[in-house]
């Protein structure tokens, strides 16, 4: 296992979850994740000694939530100069993993920039390695700490849009917490914030087809934290916003194009439909890091299409085996044609608000997001 100084950034205490580390074993460094595909039957640890095995993690989504592959990238690109790998080939792979979460790019772009400027500056390679490496732990770092930003902004914003009341009855979809982020999340950390704020009435869980990720994942880190919720099938949703009991909805995002559109899991366009009809609010919480000024508008953003088994049948992983090689139950007749796209975009006219670690955007305009972005430390890149 890993010394206990690598588990997380100095000066940021670790997550609940050990979601990723860095280790250096004898036999030589390596990337450790809790592998998400197993949750949450049981808390295994993947063990990525290369670039490969991490795109294959990547692409398996047993590492997966954009803020969290930002960071998995840049450690990916530390561990491939570690190793004494080619840096700007395993750069280029790991970008490619998966292509609608920005976040991961720019992880990448930002730690492999590190070691290039090392090199440029006549640092060897064990040297310009280092510099990757803590250029890696600085992102992890500062995505822990932008977590504590939203969370307290999102929180702030609920508790305007929601005065008074017995407390916010919010519904998620997809995961939002420990598991995407340096910290406790994005989404999810608001909710975590007024749970713990005793501001929480019910968090309304959708269970997020076709792998889960709400009912395995979210509903994992809800139950961990002790918080009042309910588990419901996506198509449900409908019927609790006709019965008056949702107050807000809380979402993450993998892409903010420039003018505010938001591509989220699949299934959250359909919710900012019925937000704005029942007059509810549909709020986007993301990192800066999210935001990528240099796709112009939603049309322009890649959706990733994910293969269609995901779909035509229930996957579950054998013991000891990783995602990639689940058993599968078909659910379809075998040759089923599935559209089965990762993601969908919101428009920024159906989103009441984009929270970022700088502060909220209301209503969502692209000059009010470019101007949130001008105050970031962070650099967005295209």
């Amino acid at each position: 296992m890993a010394d206990q100084d690598a588990q997380s950034p100095v000066g940021i205490d670790p997550p609940a979850l050990p979601v990723l580390r860095w280790a250096e074993p004898p036999e030589g460094p390596a990337l450790v994740l809790l592998d998400q595909t197993r949750l949450p039957a049981e808390e295994a640890e993947l063990v990525c000694t290369d670039v490969p095995a991490l795109v294959r993690a990547i692409r398996t989504l047993a590492v997966r939530g954009a803020p969290l592959l930002g960071i998995a990238g840049a450690y990916g690109v530390a561990l491939a100069a570690a190793r004494g790998e080619d840096v700007a080939s395993a750069a280029e792979v790991l970008e490619r993993a998966r292509p609608t979460a920005v976040n991961l790019g720019y992880g990448v772009r930002r730690a492999e920039r590190a070691y290039r400027e090392a090199v440029g500056k006549g640092a060897d390679p064990e040297r310009a390695a280092a510099e990757a490496l803590a250029e890696a732990r600085a992102l992890h770092r500062e995505d822990a700490e932008a977590s504590g930003h939203m969370a307290r902004h999102g929180l702030a914003l609920l508790d305007e849009l929601l005065p008074g009341g017995e407390g916010h009855r919010l519904l998620t979809h997809c995961n939002t917490g420990a598991l995407v982020s340096g910290g406790e999340g994005t989404a999810f950390a608001v909710v975590l914030a007024a749970h713990r704020g005793r501001r929480l009435r019910q968090l309304w869980v959708d269970e997020t087809r076709p792998l889960l990720q709400g009912a395995r994942l979210t509903a994992y880190e809800a139950a961990r934290n002790g918080m009042p919720y309910s588990l419901l099938t996506d198509n449900a949703a409908g019927s609790l916003f006709a019965a008056g009991e949702v107050d807000a909805v809380l979402i993450g995002a993998d892409r903010i194009a420039a003018d505010g559109s938001v591509a989220n899991k699949v299934g959250s366009y359909p919710l900012a439909v019925l937000a704005k009809y029942h007059h509810v609010p549909f709020i986007v919480v993301a990192p800066t890091t999210t935001v990528d000024l240099g796709t112009a508008d939603g049309a322009s953003i890649i959706v990733e299409q994910r293969p269609g088994a995901e779909v035509t049948e229930l996957t579950s992983p054998r013991a000891g085996v990783a995602g990639e090689d689940a058993v599968g139950l078909p659910v379809a007749p075998v040759g089923t044609a599935a559209y089965n796209p990762a993601f969908d975009v919101t428009p920024p006219e159906l989103i009441t608000a984009i929270v970022t670690e700088e502060g909220a955007v209301s209503p969502v305009t692209g000059v009010g997001l470019a101007e949130l972005c001008a105050r970031s430390s962070q650099v967005t890149i295209s």
